[in-house]
């Protein structure tokens, strides 16, 4: 019986870890008969140098007479999405070759935009049956005795505008240094059927190669009817032939074309976003969770030293009759039991960025909860920034209730000055730094940039919906009878002794925020490289294991560093176990810099501010999330092991 436990523990973490894979999208799959239209719709343009998306059609791609913007949801507007029509042609299982877009002369200006782009990496968009254009690669699987593997397709999301030739490329007719555009697209759409489920079919895979060719007319221009010498069904286009240059010129002849092939795929429809979120090396997330249940263990038989051990040993003599007067000669934590619980200094800035921590704890398991579930799946864009930004503004009322609750432990009477600050205090910092970097982004006339009634229903969720939900879950605490502590508190403080330089607060707070951010940072590698180099991530079966290990690991080394702190006399804790959970926030503010350093290829100034402004907005997040764990954990404690103490 013993031995079947770890057994199903194991199994217990190998399904959680599964259900990243489960699939709710919440919509219905689209059946398409045979030579049934298919759209093909255009996104943004995005690059991870600059980080600054812009409209597909802010560079002049050939467009159609009207343009019609598809809605799209707050989520998809605060990343910068702008779906659009597109000339693009395409018919169910109709395959076509070298069919002509259009044919446009740009000038000197306009080629200077394409070139702009293709030198800051800028990669295009497209839509197809909610599926992102996708180009394959391949990555080798080394073998465990260190032999030749396999190649396994992988997918990266759109596809590059161009390319800057190099000494290197292995093309004929490229100039070293010079940009080329890639004006034909070869269209690879996977269909799957099943006749015995239903009657069609679905398409279940998109991807896009990319060409660069310099196109000649054979013959007269027919317009979309003309034979075009450098692409024929017989010779389709290769990388061997000349590319299309736009720099380097003033005036350029650019004809764009494409190929639709079609080709059956085993592939179900409900599975067909699993390639997207094919990992590299699913060891690493494995890793990952071995290495912080390690920092757990560690941990947990601190705590458990401390309980079993010290703390029993230590109730044991502070409550036996014969050594209670030997006990007050003694040092230990008992000896401040008069002060421990008295008020900290500031202590509304700490009932306020309590209450926050409780808002963004809630926000967290709730959005985790359904990630988990399937339903904020990348094929609903915007959905999981949609609902993040919702579940805040709903969860104000724990920010509210946790808020008073704390400033009536200390004797705060004004529960509206409390609340009014927490409602304002982190949504404020957040919206302010958001404005500014937006008004940044607005200069550089990118889509990223959030327009203005966008902005206005930002502010209405705010003071609409945060504000009076603060105060609503501030009025019921405020009705709740105060917390009974089990120690009264002296009139006069204790002095406390001179302490060591190593239980020094500072130096506490900086040590103990390592193991909190060893818990979870190669997780944290794996979200900034979704959020910052454009890739998919749908791991939340990992990132829900990550989460509860943080959240022990936060607990437990608040706990052991306030038991330390008050064996030393020292009662002021109330702030120190906010911030040794807490100070985790730095070790990740420090990494976002590394990856930076490391990672990034940014050279603009706008795109930089964006970077720093933001990732100092997500450590600030994470500082008052982990530092309401740490906190609210060390109160439990105090408040029980001060509860088994008898005083005279």
């Amino acid at each position: 019986q013993m031995m079947s436990r770890p057994s199903n523990g194991l199994l217990l973490l190998s399904l959680i870890s599964h259900v990243s894979a489960f699939y709710l999208p919440g919509v219905s799959p689209r059946n398409y008969i045979y030579g049934e239209d298919v759209t093909l719709k255009v996104n943004k343009l995005d690059s991870v140098r600059t980080q600054l998306p812009y409209e597909y059609y802010s560079l002049p791609f050939c467009s159609p007479d009207k343009i019609n913007p598809s809605a799209e949801n707050l989520g998809e507007i605060l990343s910068g999405d702008k779906i659009e029509n597109s000339l693009y042609k395409i018919s169910m299982k109709l395959i076509e070759s070298c069919k002509i877009l259009c044919r446009k002369t740009y000038g000197k200006h306009e080629l200077q935009q394409f070139e702009a782009k293709i030198r800051d990496e800028y990669h295009v968009n497209w839509i197809i049956d909610n599926l992102p254009a996708a180009t394959k690669y391949y990555t080798e699987e080394i073998g465990e005795d260190g032999s030749e593997g396999t190649y396994e397709s992988h997918y990266l999301k759109g596809f590059p505008l161009g390319y800057v030739a190099t000494e290197e490329d292995p093309e004929p007719d490229s100039e070293a240094g010079a940009a080329y555009i890639h004006n034909h697209a070869r269209l690879v759409l996977f269909y799957h059927e099943d006749v015995h489920s239903f009657n069609g079919y679905r398409i279940v895979a998109f991807e896009v190669e990319a060409y660069s060719v310099k196109h000649q007319v054979d013959g007269n221009w027919n317009g979309a009817q003309t034979k075009l010498h450098t692409c024929t069904p017989l010779n389709p286009v290769r990388r061997s032939q000349p590319p299309q240059p736009v720099s380097g010129t003033d005036s350029e002849e650019i004809i764009w074309s494409y190929d639709v092939q079609w080709e059956s795929s085993p592939i179900k429809w409900a599975s067909r976003w699993d390639v997207y979120f094919k990992m590299t090396d699913s060891k690493v997330h494995w890793f990952s969770i071995i290495n912080s249940i390690a920092v757990v263990l560690f941990l947990s038989a601190m705590v458990a030293m401390i309980v079993t051990r010290t703390l029993h040993r230590d109730l044991l003599r502070y409550n036996s009759p014969e050594e209670r007067e030997e006990a007050q000669e003694e040092t230990g934590w008992k000896l401040i039991h008069g002060d421990v619980f008295r008020p900290p200094a500031f202590a509304h800035g700490l009932c306020v960025l309590v209450g926050t921590g409780y808002q963004l704890i809630g926000m967290s398991i709730v959005t985790l909860f359904f990630a988990v579930l399937g339903f904020l799946s990348p094929a609903n864009r915007g959905g999981l920034m949609t609902s993040m930004l919702l579940l805040f503004v709903l969860m104000g009322i724990f920010a509210g209730f946790a808020s008073t609750f704390l400033g009536k432990i200390f004797g705060l009477e004004d529960w509206r000055k409390t609340s009014f600050v927490t409602s304002v205090c982190f949504p404020g910092i957040a919206f302010g730094v958001f404005f500014i970097l937006n008004a940044m982004v607005w200069g550089e006339a990118s889509s990223g940039a959030v327009p203005f009634g966008t902005l206005v229903a930002l502010l209405v969720l705010w003071f609409g919906m945060n504000v009076p939900l603060v105060y609503i879950g501030a009025y019921i605490s405020s009705k709740r009878p105060a917390l009974e502590l089990p120690m009264k508190v002296k009139v006069h403080p204790r002095e406390i002794p001179e302490q060591v330089w190593y239980a020094q607060a500072p130096f506490l707070a900086l040590l103990g925020g390592i193991l909190p951010f060893a818990a979870c940072f190669i997780e944290i590698f794996f979200i900034m490289s979704s959020v910052w180099m454009h890739q998919f991530y749908y791991m939340f079966g990992f990132l829900f294991i990550v989460f509860i290990i943080l959240t022990i690991t936060c607990a437990e080394i608040s706990i052991v560093a306030t038991y330390f702190q008050l064996c030393y006399e020292d009662y002021h804790w109330w702030w120190r176990s906010f911030c040794t959970s807490g100070f985790s926030a730095i070790y990740l503010f420090l990494y976002s810099i590394m990856y930076y350093y490391t990672k990034m290829r940014i050279d603009h100034f706008v795109s930089s501010a964006l970077y720093f402004g933001y990732m100092a907005l997500i450590s600030l997040g994470f500082f008052v999330l982990t530092g309401t764990i740490g906190f609210s954990a060390t109160f439990f404690f105090v408040h029980k092991i001060y509860s088994s103490v008898k005083v005279d």
